[in-house]
């Protein structure tokens, strides 16, 4: 078994087994000594930091436009969820927003701390005037926010 993990992983010291792998940028979000030390120690048993194919990655951010979370999805978000694709892996993470992606790309997420999600439908709303949209931004008609919320 093959498994992808998010930078959340790497937080605390948490059980995986196989070959793992994560992506470049997720090395950047690594901010404290501890979140560190555990990549050092992941990276001592066999981790391997792979970067995603172009295919793979244009797959993804078709699937977050599909479900409305391409302005909430970062670049690591989709190379992580790219590699997961390329590897035809388990992607841990505890980000309800990749794991909505996942849901429609058929990649199999294993929660870190929380719940899994469940796939959401987003929809969005004018706060001035009620309008909907296609997205977020700033409302045409009246010019107050567009928000994202649930359907």
């Amino acid at each position: 078994m093959s498994a992808v993990l998010d930078a959340s992983f790497f937080f605390g010291d948490f059980p995986a087994e196989g070959d793992l792998f994560t992506v470049p940028s997720v090395i950047d979000e690594l901010k404290d000594i501890r979140a560190k030390g555990n990549f050092e120690k992941w990276c001592a048993r066999g981790l391997r930091v792979q970067s995603p194919g172009d295919e793979s990655r244009k797959r993804v951010i078709s699937a977050a436009r599909t479900t409305k979370d391409v302005t909430v999805i970062s670049s690591t978000d989709c190379d992580l969820l790219s590699l997961a694709l390329d590897l035809g892996a388990d992607l841990f993470t505890d980000d309800f927003a990749i794991q909505n992606v996942a849901i429609v790309l058929g990649v199999k997420t294993v929660p870190i701390l929380q719940r899994r999600a469940r796939r959401v439908h987003w929809k969005y709303r004018c706060s001035g005037c009620g309008r909907y949209a296609e997205q977020d931004g700033e409302c045409p008609v009246c010019g107050a926010a567009i928000k994202r919320k649930l359907k």
